[in-house]
């Protein structure tokens, strides 16, 4: 029922709209159709073999569907799990209703292992005491679920996988890519947007929300108040304070379908098979040369030969247990399963990703942030976004703002002209925490899909907001950008259908959560600044269940709050690490798997660090540079 709200607001709306407003989205649509109609609902006929064979159709499968088949003489198979996107999946405030719906696999963590020690674990008041890790179930993959910020990193997170020995991976290598890639759209919105670092004709629409809050230049001059540029934070410096910048078209979604894959629906040279599940990777055991794939499909089995190459791209979960499944992985952990060796390689370590704490919350004494009661009853803003893709539905999860920070604060210089670096340089020049600003709260979350999203029980929301419920406020998130901890992703069995077993081990390392409880700090000193004074901006005055024996807004007490409310942005990164085969390598600087012949991968999973931001567009770069590799490699 929870997810219904937005149901309930558009059939409202629309059933109150005069007929010349719907006359006028008509004509609208009409004249400026956001996006391309989508692939026709009947199944293609499956062949017996293709050129290229890639599994999974997101920002990084997606890019190379494109690219590939510029090239009218290979034929391309592109293999999704998902389906087709729907009309309300192109709502950017609605953005996390999409992780509770079928479009999202529905992944969980392992429990971790808190024991007797209050000072351990993470998650611990999730249901079950796991973590909600969302990925996309669709084609388009997790750009279909995603809240839609486009962020690069930064150039020492690019210099530095070149310095570890991935060359041709250096920021002045990966730059071109990411302009090649965007197109780029000014509007009156985009305060600090340096429009001459960015593309102007690729596929992917970038620009900032077409709608803004109060609250967001308050934010933005608490930055400047603390000494912090305004700026472009996709400049190769992400250091300062920062509008949002998204995947948008006319205020709507644009996920890599919609960006790549559309425009190319008539080639006669792709074929899409959608609600596809790929089971195994078939593999020669004895040249060991990728031959093809086997996929699940209207209760069917399907082998279908590759007779370039298979392109893994199903993300930094599911690619990693795929390899497994097809005899590539930890030797010891295929034995345990059945499964025979091809190829013994660290498949699944590495894991990180950007773990937050997303239930920060600061009261304000005006009605200026968005709650969903009062967007229920805002035909106005329905009325607009349906009619011109505009208004406050358009902010990507209301997500307004950001800020990349060093919370050290031992900053030498923020001018990094070359990749000659050590990582205490790394650590010393580089921000270590992100602050995401939220135009809502939980507070807000009167239907629960909020907290739904992070497996938040209604127990804990009452016990937490009981008082405040509908209160106006606004949230800060503060996430940390280089977790030295490493999860995993391993196998259950060797049942494909079975759900890989995701090992997040937050905190292993404690400098994570001191990290953390810095970025909380940092993100209460921003609230605090006079650019907040006018609203009153006040920290929720509610102990957290699970450290009500701390005393409140101590490091005790936050570490304790980390530890209960461990949240993730679903940027997960390095469980296909490319590096040398000696440092941890799964695939090599041309993100060929290491001993086997004709299979790559291409996705999330090959970052062989984190980068400083969100990982979507690194990943639709990382499609574009392999995307030249193959070609130059099979012309």
């Amino acid at each position: 029922m929870r997810h219904l709200l937005f149901i309930y607001l558009l059939h409202t709306a629309v059933a109150i709209m005069p007929f010349n407003t719907l006359a006028n989205i008509y004509k609208y649509y009409h004249m400026y159709p956001p996006f391309p109609e989508v692939f026709g609902p009947e199944d293609p006929i499956i062949e017996s073999s293709y050129d290229f064979i890639i599994i999974g159709a997101g920002s990084g499968g997606s890019v190379l569907a494109n690219r590939l088949t510029e090239n009218p003489n290979w034929r391309v198979l592109l293999i999704e799990a998902g389906k087709e996107e729907i009309f309300l999946t192109d709502w950017p405030l609605l953005a996390p209703v999409m992780s509770i719906t079928g479009y999202n696999w529905g992944y969980k963590t392992e429990k971790s292992d808190e024991s007797d020690n209050k000072n351990s674990g993470y998650c611990l008041s999730m249901i079950d005491g796991r973590c909600n890790w969302p990925r996309g179930k669709a084609v388009g993959g997790t750009s279909v679920i995603n809240f839609m910020i486009h962020s690069r990193g930064s150039k020492l997170d690019f210099d530095r996988w070149a310095t570890d020995g991935n060359d041709g991976w250096s920021y002045d290598d990966i730059y071109p890519y990411f302009l090649k890639l965007e197109k780029f759209i000014v509007n009156k919105n985009a305060r600090g947007v340096d429009e001459n670092i960015h593309g102007k004709d690729g596929y992917l629409d970038v620009t900032i929300p077409p709608w803004s809050s109060k609250l967001r230049d308050k934010f933005l001059e608490a930055g400047e108040e603390l000494g912090y540029d305004i700026k472009d934070c996709n400049d190769y410096d992400p250091t300062g304070f920062c509008p949002t910048q998204a995947n948008l078209r006319h205020g709507r979604r644009v996920s890599a379908s919609k960006a790549y894959l559309r425009p190319i629906r008539n080639r006669k040279n792709f074929i899409l098979s959608k609600r596809s599940f790929v089971t195994k990777i078939i593999i020669d055991p004895i040249s060991k040369i990728a031959r093809g794939v086997s996929f699940h499909k209207n209760g069917k089995d399907y082998y279908v030969e590759a007779l370039k190459e298979v392109i893994l791209s199903a993300g930094s979960l599911n690619s990693p247990q795929i390899l497994m499944l097809s005899g590539i992985g930890p030797r010891e952990q295929l034995i345990r399963h059945g499964i025979s060796v091809i190829e013994d390689l660290p498949v699944g370590l590495n894991l990180q990703d950007h773990v937050s704490m997303a239930a920060l919350t600061f009261l304000v004494n005006d009605s200026v942030t968005i709650t969903e009661r009062r967007m229920a009853t805002d035909f106005k803003s329905t009325i607009d976004y349906l009619a011109r893709g505009i208004g406050p539905l358009t902010v990507p999860a209301g997500a307004e703002a950001l800020a990349f920070v060093n919370t050290r604060k031992i900053t030498e210089s923020n001018e990094i002209n070359n990749s000659n670096f050590t990582m205490n340089q790394f650590e010393n020049n580089h921000p270590d925490i992100e602050l995401v600003f939220g135009i809502g709260s939980m507070a807000g979350d009167v239907s629960g899909s909020l907290r739904s999203i992070f497996g938040l029980s209604d127990d804990w929301y009452y016990k937490v907001f009981n008082h405040y419920i509908g209160h106006d406020a606004f949230s800060i998130v503060p996430i940390v950008l280089h977790p030295k901890s490493r999860g995993q992703v391993s196998l259950k069995s060797a049942n494909p259908f079975e759900w890989p077993r995701l090992n997040a081990n937050y905190f292993d390392d404690e400098e994570d959560l001191n990290t953390l409880v810095r970025g909380i700090k940092q993100a209460i000193e921003v609230a605090s600044t006079n650019a907040f004074k006018r609203y009153n901006a006040t920290l929720l005055p509610v102990k957290f269940p699970g450290c009500h024996h701390l005393v409140f807004d101590t490091d005790e007490y936050w570490s304790c709050v980390c530890r209960q409310i461990s949240s993730t942005l679903g940027h997960f990164v390095g469980t296909c690490k490319m590096a040398p085969k000696n440092s941890g390598g799964v695939v090599d600087s041309k993100l060929k798997v290491y001993g086997i012949e004709r299979l790559r991968v291409v996705d999330a999973s090959i970052m062989p660090s984190i980068i400083t931001g969100h990982t979507n567009a690194p990943t639709y770069m990382i499609g574009e540079k392999a995307s030249d590799m193959i070609k130059e490699e099979w012309n």
